[in-house]
C-alpha cells in the first residue's frame, strides 16, 4: 500500500492547502510508491512564516544544545540506514553502492555540522581611532530557501539544510517532485526525532510542473534572505535573475560537462577503471560524472579498446540487485532525451562503440566517439550513462578541449607525472580537479562548486559562513570621542 507523504510545516504534518495530492513512482517498477501533497505558493509562504517564527529561538540556542541535535540526528539517520537505502532504490533508482555513498556522506555531514556550533563567529579588527575597538561579527541571516534535486536526493538535500541550520538559520526545503521522501520529508523526520525545535526545518512538496510556482514564492518572499539551489543551469539562471531583482544572494551548484584527461604516460588500468566508474556510477545521473574522456593520441587506441570492453560488460537492471551498476533512469522523459541525443549525434556522424539503444526503463552504458561539435551530446550535460571519447594531440590540446565547454564544474587527470598534472590542473577552468582519480568525489568539509555556467558560491561546511551569515561591523568606545563640532 502506498504511503502518504505530506508537508512538514512548523512542526506539524500538513496536507496541502488546496487538498491536492499526486503519486510518487518507483522508476524501476513504475508502481506508486507514495501519495504526496501537491503544494503551491500558498503552502510555501506558510512554511516561510513558520521558519521566520522559529528563527529567534533557534539562533539564540546555546551552541552545546545545537551540537547535540546534530549528533542525535546522525544517530537517527544511522539507525534508519537500511530503510533509507531501500527508499533511495525505490524512489530514485539508486543502487546499494551509491546509496551507501550518500548515507556515509550524510553521517559525516551531520557530525561535522555539530562542530560548527562552537566555531568562532567573528574577529577583532585593528583600528586607527584612539580609544576604539572594532569587531567583525558573523550572525545568521534568518530564513534560507533550499531547493534540492532528485539525483543524489539524500545527500544534496542534507547538504542544503545542514550548513545553514548549524549556523543558526532556519530552512524551508523544496525537494524535487521525483524525491519528496528521500530528498524531503525524511530529513524533517530525522531532525524532529533529534529534538530540533518546530519550524526550524520545514518541507513543502509539490506535483510535477509546480516547482516554478513554489520556487518563485520562496525567492520573492521578503522573509527569505538566502537561496540555496542545486540543479540545472537553465533553472539556476532563472532563479538567479529572480533573486537579483529582490537583492538576495543565491548559492548555485549547476550543471557540468566534465572532462577526464588521460595522459600518454597514464597507467591505463587505472584510467579505464576511473573512466568507467566516473561515467557510469549511479547510471550517470550525477552532476560530477565524466561526460568527456580526452585521451592523448599515443594511448588512445589501446585505452578506447579496453574501456569499451569494460563498459560493455557492466550489469544493467534492478537497482535493488547489488550486482547492478546501471539502473533505471529517473523517468520516461529522461530516457527519451538521452535516446534523442544519441540518435542526433549518430545522424551527424558520431560512432557508437557500445550501447546506444534504450531498454526501458534503462539506457545501457553507452560510449561514442567522433561526436561532432554541433551535436547536443558534445556541449550539453546529458544526465545519464553516456560517455564521449575524443583524442588529443598532447597535454596542451587536452586542456584546450576541456576548457572549450561553457561549464566548469569538475575534471580529472590520469598521469604518472603528478607534479606536471598540478600545473595542468591550474590551467583547467573548473572549480574542482582530481589528479589520478575520476571526477565523482565529495566530502562535507570541501569547497564544492564550479566556475562559468556551473554556478557560483561554494558548498562545504567550512565555507558555509561566507554565504549563510551576515558580517556586521561593530565599534566600541570606553569614553567619548573628540569631535569637530
Amino acid at each position: 500500500m502506498a504511503r502518504e507523504v505530506s508537508h512538514h510545516i512548523g512542526g506539524a504534518v500538513l496536507g496541502s492547502l488546496s487538498g491536492r495530492r499526486h503519486p510518487d513512482h518507483d522508476p524501476w517498477t513504475r508502481e506508486v510508491l507514495a501519495s504526496v501533497s501537491s503544494g503551491d505558493g500558498d503552502d510555501a509562504r506558510l512554511a516561510v512564516e513558520a521558519a521566520h517564527a522559529a528563527f529567534p529561538a533557534w539562533a539564540a540556542l546555546a551552541p552545546s544544545e545545537r551540537q547535540l541535535i546534530f549528533i542525535r540526528a546522525a544517530d537517527e539517520l544511522a539507525r534508519r540506514g537500511d530503510e533509507v537505502l531501500e527508499l533511495l532504490a525505490a524512489e530514485t533508482g539508486c543502487g546499494p553502492y551509491f546509496g551507501r555513498v550518500q548515507l556515509g556522506f550524510c553521517l559525516a555531514l551531520l557530525r561535522q555540522a555539530a562542530g560548527l556550533a562552537h566555531l568562532p563567529t567573528g574577529q577583532v579588527l585593528p583600528t586607527d581611532l584612539p580609544g576604539s575597538r572594532a569587531l567583525a561579527v558573523r550572525r545568521p541571516v534568518g530564513v534560507v530557501a533550499a531547493i534540492a534535486p532528485w539525483n543524489a536526493a539524500l545527500s544534496l538535500a542534507g547538504r542544503a539544510i545542514a550548513g545553514p541550520l548549524a549556523l543558526g538559520n532556519t530552512v524551508v526545503l523544496k525537494p524535487s517532485e521525483e524525491s519528496p521522501i528521500t530528498g524531503g520529508v525524511l530529513w524533517a523526520e530525522i531532525f524532529a526525532a533529534a529534538g530540533l525545535p518546530p519550524g526550524a526545518v520545514n518541507v513543502v512538496t509539490h506535483a510535477p510542473g509546480d516547482a516554478g510556482e513554489i520556487a518563485g514564492a520562496l525567492v520573492t518572499h521578503p522573509l527569505v534572505r538566502r537561496v540555496s539551489f542545486t540543479g540545472s543551469t537553465v533553472t539556476g539562471r532563472r532563479l538567479a535573475e529572480l533573486a537579483a531583482r529582490h537583492l538576495k544572494r543565491p548559492v548555485l551548484q549547476l550543471s557540468g560537462h566534465n572532462a577526464l584527461i588521460v595522459r600518454a604516460d597514464a597507467d591505463l588500468s587505472l584510467a579505464v577503471d576511473a573512466a568507467a566508474y566516473g561515467a557510469f556510477v549511479h547510471q550517470g545521473e550525477i552532476c560530477m560524472c565524466v561526460r568527456r574522456i580526452i585521451v592523448e593520441e599515443p594511448v588512445a587506441a589501446e585505452f578506447t579498446g579496453r574501456f569499451v570492453a569494460k563498459v560493455a560488460a557492466l550489469p544493467v537492471g534492478d537497482p535493488r540487485d547489488p550486482r547492478t551498476v546501471v539502473g533505471p533512469l529517473i523517468n520516461e522523459w529522461a530516457l527519451s532525451l538521452i535516446s534523442r541525443r544519441v540518435r542526433e549525434a549518430v545522424a551527424l556522424g558520431a560512432r557508437v562503440l557500445t550501447g546506444g539503444t534504450a531498454a526501458p526503463p534503462c539506457f545501457p552504458p553507452t560510449v561514442l566517439t567522433d561526436v561532432p561539435a554541433a551535436a547536443e551530446l558534445a556541449f550539453e550535460e546529458t544526465f545519464g550513462p553516456v560517455a564521449l571519447v575524443e583524442t588529443a594531440a598532447d597535454a596542451d590540446d587536452a586542456v584546450r578541449r576541456a576548457n572549450a565547454s561553457r561549464y566548469g564544474l569538475t575534471a580529472g587527470i590520469i598521469s604518472a607525472d603528478t607534479y606536471g598534472s598540478l600545473d595542468l590542473a591550474r590551467r583547467l577552468e573548473v572549480g574542482i580537479v582530481h589528479i589520478n582519480d575520476q571526477t565523482v568525489n565529495d566530502e562535507p568539509q570541501m569547497p564544492f562548486g564550479g566556475l562559468k555556467d556551473s554556478g557560483w558560491g561554494r558548498f562545504g561546511l567550512r565555507f558555509a559562513d561566507e554565504d549563510f551569515t551576515e558580517l556586521q561591523w561593530i565599534t566600541l568606545r570606553d569614553k567619548g570621542r573628540d569631535l569637530p563640532f
